[in-house]
């Protein structure tokens, strides 16, 4: 049964689920009909944090154009373009076991690709979620659903893994941000260029 969480709530990964090793975390979501004449495509991001809260290189950023990381402990699975069907959108392999020392927190977001030009923003989106789940068994451990909160943003910061005392831990965050990938690349340490 997985425990499903609130914005803001934490929970423990690995201390309430000894010999965790592979988990897959899977983002989805709905996109509302208008008549704005474009498809909507979101995308999910992933970023390997130090300490500072900053990716130390451009390989700790995975997207849709770099499907890796971590030294291959963090694999994304690819761009789904259109959100359609039901389940997980996009999904996040990782071997926590084999995450490099210096990552801190491994945060994953969501955003609206070329939102701007399309005049599109996750006031558009609903039944987003992020759900952890065990790759041996199939259980689901945990999900955070986002629900609506959201009018104008185009990115949303989903969730954080951290470590907290040798344990993995879940961080359910739900933060909205205005400027899109590029706003969230920037303030975890990377030039857009």
């Amino acid at each position: 049964m997985a425990i499903s969480l609130s914005k803001g709530q934490k929970v423990d990964l690995t201390k309430s689920n000894p010999g965790l090793k592979n988990i897959i975390v899977g983002l989805g979501w709905d996109t509302n009909k208008y008549d704005g004449g474009h498809d909507f495509d979101l995308d999910s991001s992933v970023f390997l944090l130090n300490a500072s809260g900053k990716v130390n290189s451009d390989k700790d950023f995975i997207f849709f154009n770099n499907l890796q990381g971590g030294n291959g402990s963090v694999v994304h699975t690819g761009d789904n373009l259109t959100g359609q069907g039901d389940g997980d959108d996009e999904q996040i392999k990782i071997d926590l076991t084999a995450v490099p020392a210096e990552v801190e927190k491994i945060a994953f977001t969501i955003t609206i690709h070329e939102a701007e030009s399309r005049g599109q923003n996750f006031g558009q989106v609903s039944n987003a979620f992020v759900r952890v789940v065990n790759e041996q068994g199939t259980e689901e451990l945990i999900r955070y659903d986002l629900g609506e909160d959201f009018s104008i943003e185009t990115a949303v910061v989903v969730a954080e893994l951290y470590r907290h005392n040798g344990e993995w831990k879940f961080n359910a965050i739900g933060s909205g941000y205005q400027g899109g990938l590029a706003a969230l690349v920037t303030d975890y340490g990377l030039q857009v260029g």
